[in-house]
């Protein structure tokens, strides 16, 4: 059994160097495509959002205490508060609303 652990952990320290390298070997020069440019730049937040939007309504025991504090965030969010404030309220909106859902 640990044997086969360990070939586990070894696979999967090839798998993520090889996802670092990779590009480091294949792009030499600075990218200038416009598409590809824009597609990189976004691609840090549509995987933050795919993995924070789901837990957003099933970390709740009402998916609507969720929904709310999502829509909260939001507005704070578009209101020009950074990150630690938006997600304290956040959190205290899913503390209130699960007292009285």
């Amino acid at each position: 059994m640990t044997h086969s652990t360990w070939i586990y952990i070894l696979i999967m320290i090839i798998t993520t160097n090889l996802i670092r390298v990779i590009p480091l070997i294949l792009i030499r020069k600075e990218i200038r495509n416009r598409f590809i440019r824009s597609f990189l730049y976004y691609v840090p937040y549509v995987t933050l959002a795919v993995m924070t939007f789901p837990a957003i309504t099933e970390a709740t025991n009402s998916p609507l205490a969720g929904a709310v504090a999502l829509v909260t965030g939001i507005i704070a969010a578009w209101a020009g508060l950074s990150l630690f404030p938006v997600s304290v309220i956040c959190c205290v909106v899913v503390l209130i609303l699960e007292f009285f859902i």
